[in-house]
């Protein structure tokens, strides 16, 4: 258990420094944004730093899920080699702060303000024990299709309302040619997918109970083995190469026309926005078919450690720059996803932003802004690592029907709680 690796770690590793040592001007970043749209929009922050004195040292390890960047996150922990921050998700933020080896951002929070800016569905990860121990970057939702405009226009599609609707797009592409989906065949990809597939066939409540109350019985639902066939259908539609595919490399598919639609997170739109593509010109961003009016989020945070004093100045530096109006909106607006304070206007956001910013204000009214269980937000990491393990297996054939899937997935979370 985390805890019990790191607790004892914290204390040995306890730091005695000078209170007269100078300041190291230096912030050392562990991340997984190794995208081009991902780079991009890191450079905002980069470029915000390097105006105030502060040199970047990256530690980016690949790996669009973070599964990787986490398991190199706890190594370097556990040896006492805290970065300045980590890019990090949800439950994970509450273990570390559990193990004792957060810092403490509470003194800038309460100077900027953070509490009244912050959803309270972040403030749930990002303070612990009534201390911030993490700063916000973004509000992504996962519930999205991303769309060649292009390849729409000459299979002579519209957008779909339903699921039937969707499977019958896919099935013009299908007739025309190209490729229907663009899917990557990782665990966590899958799982994204599957979240709304859940969504759109149970509804906001049945994925609130499935998903986020861990309710048994909506678990084994005719409803959720519904949700498998549904998913079973899509699969139908993936190119046989899908198996180990990077997302990006899906969304460079659908980018290039050589697949029609991708669904997964708002992240995407950055990598359209690396290839100097225009929503509405050369793509089209729909909610996923039976999901408008819900969004399912995630939020990327950098996890603040408890870092030596000659540091602290540099990770003050790095919090604040996060959480600055401007920096929410223009690294939003290059990453693809919204701001993660409810006060920064939507000026500068294309089309899509402008949906999502919008989005996200009428689901957070109407209690309809649901944690992503494949993205770390809907239940602790055990859970959703044992959810993903059991929509890969089924993806892939190893969990042949629906009736499996249910049990399988029913018998993973009790084991995972």
């Amino acid at each position: 258990m985390l805890r019990k690796l790191l607790i004892g770690t914290a204390l040995a590793t306890s730091f005695a420094f000078s209170a007269h040592a100078a300041d190291v001007k230096e912030v050392q970043m562990l991340h997984w944004w190794t995208s081009g749209g991902e780079a991009a929009a890191l450079n905002v922050l980069k470029g915000d730093l390097a105006k105030e004195g502060y040199a970047w040292k990256d530690v980016p390890v690949a790996g669009g899920g973070g599964d990787a960047a986490m398991t190199a996150l706890k190594a370097m922990v556990a040896a006492g080699n805290y970065p300045t921050a980590s890019q990090m998700l949800g439950y994970t933020v509450l273990d570390y702060a559990a193990a004792g080896v957060m810092g403490d951002l509470t003194e800038t929070a309460k100077k900027e303000g953070w509490d009244k800016s912050v959803p309270a569905a972040l403030q749930k990860f990002s303070v612990y024990d009534g201390k911030w121990v993490a700063a916000p970057v973004n509000v992504h939702s996962v519930n999205w299709l991303w769309i060649n405009k292009a390849v729409m226009e000459k299979i002579g599609g519209t957008e779909p309302k339903t699921f039937d609707d969707f499977v019958a797009l896919l099935d013009k592409a299908k007739a025309a040619g190209v490729i229907p989906l663009a899917l990557g065949g990782q665990n966590w990809q899958e799982a994204t997918m599957f979240d709304s597939v859940v969504l759109s066939t149970g509804g906001p409540e049945f994925y609130k109970k499935a998903f986020n109350d861990l309710d048994d019985a909506s678990l084994k639902s005719d409803t959720m083995k519904k949700s498998f066939d549904n998913l079973a259908k899509l699969v139908t539609y993936v190119d046989p190469n899908f198996s180990g595919r990077d997302w990006n490399l899906a969304t460079a598919m659908v980018i290039k026309g050589d697949a029609l639609v991708q669904v997964m997170g708002d992240w995407a739109k950055g990598e359209f926005h690396a290839a100097k593509k225009t929503p509405g010109t050369d793509f089209l961003c729909y909610r996923f078919p039976g999901t408008d009016g819900s969004v399912i989020y995630n939020s990327d945070m950098f996890g603040m450690f408890n870092v030596p004093d000659d540091r602290k100045a540099a990770q003050v530096a790095l919090a604040t720059a996060t959480l600055s109006k401007s920096f929410q909106s223009a690294f939003n607006v290059v990453k693809g996803s919204v701001p993660a304070r409810t006060d920064v206007p939507d000026t500068d956001f294309d089309a899509c932003g402008k949906k999502g910013i919008a989005d996200l204000k009428k689901a957070n009214e109407g209690g309809t802004l649901f944690g992503s269980l494949a993205q770390g937000y809907g239940a602790p990491p055990a859970v959703a690592n044992a959810y993903k393990d059991v929509v890969s297996k089924f993806v892939h054939g190893q969990i042949k029907t629906s009736d499996e899937a249910v049990t399988e997935l029913v018998k993973a979370i009790d084991d995972a709680k």
